[in-house]
C-alpha cells in the first residue's frame, strides 16, 4: 500500500468550481480498484492550495485509475482551473500512530 500526495494551487476565482467538480467525483474516485482512502485538504494560511491525499493498494491500481475515462473527465476539467501547475508524490507509509 502506498499513499498517493497531490498539490493543486487553484486561481481564487476557481476555488468554488473545483470543490463542485470534487464533490460530484469523490465518490466515483473512491471506488475506483484500489483505492482505500481519499482526503482533501486546504491550505490554511494559503486556502488556494488544496491536496489529495489517497491510499492505493498498488501502483498498478494508481496508474489504472490514471489511464480510466474518469481521470482523464475529472483531471481535463480540473486542470484548466489551475493558478500553477500541479505537484504529485507517490510515497511509502513508514509509521503511522493512532
Amino acid at each position: 500500500m502506498f499513499v498517493r500526495i497531490v498539490k493543486l494551487t487553484f486561481k481564487k476565482e476557481n476555488i468554488a468550481s473545483f470543490e463542485q467538480i470534487f464533490e460530484g467525483s469523490k465518490n466515483r474516485i473512491r471506488k475506483a480498484e484500489g483505492c482505500t482512502f481519499l482526503e482533501l485538504l486546504q491550505d490554511k494560511e494559503n486556502p488556494h492550495i488544496f491536496f489529495t491525499y489517497s491510499l492505493w493498494q498498488s501502483e498498478e491500481n494508481l496508474d489504472n485509475y490514471r489511464n480510466s475515462e474518469l481521470f482523464k473527465t475529472i483531471w481535463g476539467e480540473t486542470k484548466k482551473l489551475f493558478a500553477v501547475r500541479a505537484e504529485a508524490w507517490s510515497v511509502d507509509k513508514k509509521i503511522t500512530l493512532n
